[in-house]
């Protein structure tokens, strides 16, 4: 239980901040406030990282935020490991492993995948590159589609520790007592510690949301839906890949024995029931309307729905929520991890100001009113492909107008543009087009790059101009804005940025422009002073 008093004022805090969850939010999460000067514990209830098959992968924003934190190379080299598993599942067989294609690499690769709307593919030949959206990006957009969530909460908790975050596995947090000052967090094992903040990384079911009393309002679940690898006999009788059939959907693929069900019989009795081989099988035969398959072992399954909830805000005093703890939805599109990332990136930065003393609890407020509407977003995002993959007439037809559209090239490049987060933009005061969005990766004279001045999560002021009433504006913010000048010949419109920690611009002006209007403003609203 959980009950909320009044804590002494002076009361000393073991920890800054306690992270609730050590899943890939939760452990990015504490790097981030790890970099901003905050002493982090992370309590994760499982003892070993959760290898339990997940949906998704990590879009062009995920991987960009990973990016900008120096972990692209660990990324591409997963992504890779996993980019030839699946090849060779596809039909590209003649293939030694990563870096060794065969002869008949080139003619036998399919269309490049570029994503999927309820099942309805999109090419990426049909992309229009050339989409402003786009520009930019960077080396991250190369990289983080097929990475499986393991090998990313691996290369996770490897920047946890490299970073010194206290991790504690198999450690569960049982309650709280949160007031002004602080909160006490109680352990299993009658263990309790003392943090500033409670930060809720617990995933949909979280405990931390419920003890805390958050609203969670949204809409009810209609499907019941299984994900897994398994050893199976007549699969190959099997489609490859998303089918729509009569019943609802399957898919078999990318690798050997992954599928995926959906039926549209409502939830099941129990989601933590654990999933049984024959529970698999009949609702694969039931789906695919092919008796012949059997499913022998099951070696990774979870259930899932379309259950979409949002919590009402994302901070209630000392506690806060990240991921799926603070919002659900069917993993349709895969949207659910990168909106996690999107979450801590965004919340680390601030809450490690605020808990070392370097800015007020207000700035906390920014993160609900940021991050809630991206939720909002991403729910009816995955609601509406729920309602494009109904078995019933109606649905039926709707599903074949929208993959029309989505093969043109301009309904291509809107889904991809719309799965990649590429579009996500803040509310942010001023008038540049820059302004509110994911700041672009713009290369240096000297060969170096944006993103590549963003790891160690401070914010920078970009003087592209050689302008020194720019740089004299940051002067008072000492260590807690870097200053960085360069010319950027590829985008010499730009005379300078002002890049938030979290990678995202909080100003911005042209060389046409007044090159200062704004900028103080924009400087007071995100940070304090140096001895302010």
């Amino acid at each position: 239980m959980t009950s909320t008093h009044r804590m002494n004022d002076d009361t000393r805090a073991t920890y800054d901040v306690v992270v609730a969850g050590g899943g890939p939010v939760g452990l990015f999460l504490a790097g981030e406030l790890r970099l901003g000067g905050a002493n982090v514990l992370v309590v994760e209830r499982l003892t070993e990282v959760d290898v339990t098959i997940k949906a998704g992968g990590i879009n062009t924003a995920g991987a960009v935020a990973l990016y900008r934190r120096g972990m692209l190379p660990e990324l591409a080299e997963a992504w890779e490991r996993n980019r030839w598993r699946m090849r060779a599942f596809l039909g590209d067989r003649d293939t030694d492993g990563p870096g060794k294609p065969s002869a008949t690499d080139a003619p036998r690769t399919p269309p490049k995948f570029a994503g999927h709307f309820a099942g309805i593919m999109m090419r990426g030949d049909l992309f229009d590159a050339s989409d402003p959206a786009f520009a930019d990006i960077g080396p991250a957009d190369r990289v983080g589609l097929g990475v499986p969530q393991a090998e990313l909460e691996r290369i996770l908790a490897a920047r946890a520790d490299r970073l010194g975050v206290e991790v504690r596995r198999g450690v569960e947090l049982t309650g709280f007592d949160a007031g002004e000052g602080g909160v006490l967090i109680h352990l299993d094992g009658g263990r309790t510690v003392r943090a500033g903040w409670l930060v809720g990384c617990d995933g949909g079911r979280s405990t931390v949301r419920k003890l805390a009393g958050f609203g969670f309002p949204g809409s009810e679940p209609e499907i019941t839906g299984y994900q897994a690898v398994v050893e199976m006999t007549g699969g190959e009788r099997l489609g490859t890949g998303w089918n729509t059939t009569d019943v609802g959907t399957y898919v078999n693929g990318p690798f050997p024995g992954r599928i995926l069900t959906v039926e549209f019989d409502g939830p099941p009795a129990d989601r933590s029931a654990p999933v049984t081989a024959e529970e698999l099988q009949a609702a694969l035969r039931r789906v695919s309307g092919v008796p012949e398959v059997t499913v022998h072992e099951v070696r990774s399954s979870t259930r899932f729905t379309d259950n979409a909830r949002q919590a009402d805000t994302y901070r209630k005093g000392r506690v806060l929520l990240a991921g799926d703890a603070a919002h659900v939805h069917s993993p349709f599109g895969g949207q659910g991890l990168n909106l996690g990332l999107g979450d801590a990136m965004n919340l680390g930065w601030k809450l490690a100001a605020v808990a070392g003393g370097r800015a007020p609890e207000s700035l906390l407020d920014s993160y609900t009113a940021e991050r809630h509407p991206v939720g909002a977003w991403v729910l009816d995002w995955t609601r509406a492909q729920v309602a494009v993959m109904r078995p019933d007439r109606h649905a039926r037809a709707l599903r074949r107008v929208v993959t029309d559209l989505a093969l043109t090239r301009e309904g291509t490049t809107y889904l991809v543009g719309q799965i990649s987060g590429v579009r996500q933009r803040y509310d942010l005061p001023g008038g540049h087009p820059l302004t509110g969005r994911s700041a672009p990766d713009l290369e240096f004279s000297d060969g170096t790059r944006l993103g590549e001045r963003l790891r160690d999560g401070r914010a920078v002021l970009f003087d592209l101009a050689d302008d020194p009433k720019l740089r004299a504006r940051a002067e008072q913010y000492g260590d807690r804005v870097d200053v960085v000048t360069a010319v950027c010949p590829g985008r010499p419109e730009p005379a300078g940025l002002l890049v938030r920690p979290d990678g995202f611009t909080a100003w911005a002006a042209d060389r046409d422009d007044d090159r200062t209007d704004g900028l103080d403003e924009a400087l007071a609203r995100w940070f304090v002073a140096a001895g302010g």
